[in-house]
């Protein structure tokens, strides 16, 4: 049992990735996506792939330790937080996953580009519901103000849509989960990272269980200046 008042996430470490994770990277995805196509994984190639094209595109979880704080018995790949910068078109957004990421290989990755796109959030199943996500989600918007991006653009997959698709469409499914009348796993989550919605994405990536839909999601950093000047308290 975990200690009471212990953080389980004491153990864990968030950084970019490292070579010797990619196999642990591509199992991940096998993890937290069952219901994608095999062709919208990224495999190990991939992810080794990054390294060369954006140092920083995978920010990996590494737990040390279990929740309940017994220490494991190698380092453990539990969580990722992918992307890269582009200089992304909101008067024609749409678009699908693996025309965006370049089939997994982050070709469109322009290091002046205005925003940062966001391909991968996940979490081990094991590891969910400790906060895991949102930890993620910060370490994305600190390397989107490290580097003077606009903010964070992406595609929202709809795992809940699956229990909803015969009753409604995709984009009424979307606009309930946003006014907080149902809920789904994965958007509800980013909704309260602060991301807003900005549309539907038809036909965006192989997921049987969402009929291929995402939502389109947009954070905005309030404290970005054009012309780069700091406007936090240091």
């Amino acid at each position: 049992m975990n200690p009471v008042g212990r953080d389980p996430l004491a153990g864990v470490a968030i950084a970019p990735a490292e070579a010797w994770q990619a196999p642990q990277l591509e199992a991940l995805q096998v993890r937290c996506f069952p219901t994608l196509g095999a062709q919208e994984l990224m495999r190990a190639e991939h992810f080794l792939h990054h390294l060369a094209v954006f140092p920083e595109a995978d920010l990996v979880a590494v737990a040390r330790t279990a929740p309940d704080g017994r220490p494991l018995l190698e380092p453990q790949v539990v969580g990722l937080g992918s992307g890269f910068f582009v200089d992304f078109d909101f008067a024609h957004p749409g678009h699908t996953f693996r025309e965006l990421i370049d089939d997994g290989w982050y070709g469109r990755h322009d290091p002046g580009g205005a925003w940062y796109y966001g391909a991968d959030v996940s979490v081990d199943p094991a590891w969910r519901g400790l906060g895991l996500g949102r930890r993620l989600y910060d370490a994305r918007k600190a390397l989107v103000r490290k580097h003077g991006k606009r903010g964070i653009v992406a595609g929202g997959v709809l795992p809940g849509y699956a229990h909803h698709k015969h009753a409604m469409s995709a984009a009424a499914y979307v606009a309930k989960v946003v006014a907080g009348e149902l809920t789904d796993p994965t958007l509800t989550m980013q909704l309260r990272n602060g991301f807003v919605v900005e549309g539907v994405l038809q036909g965006y990536l192989e997921d049987a269980a969402a009929d291929d839909w995402a939502a389109l999601i947009v954070w905005r950093d309030p404290d970005f200046r054009s012309d780069g000047a700091a406007v936090r308290a240091p």
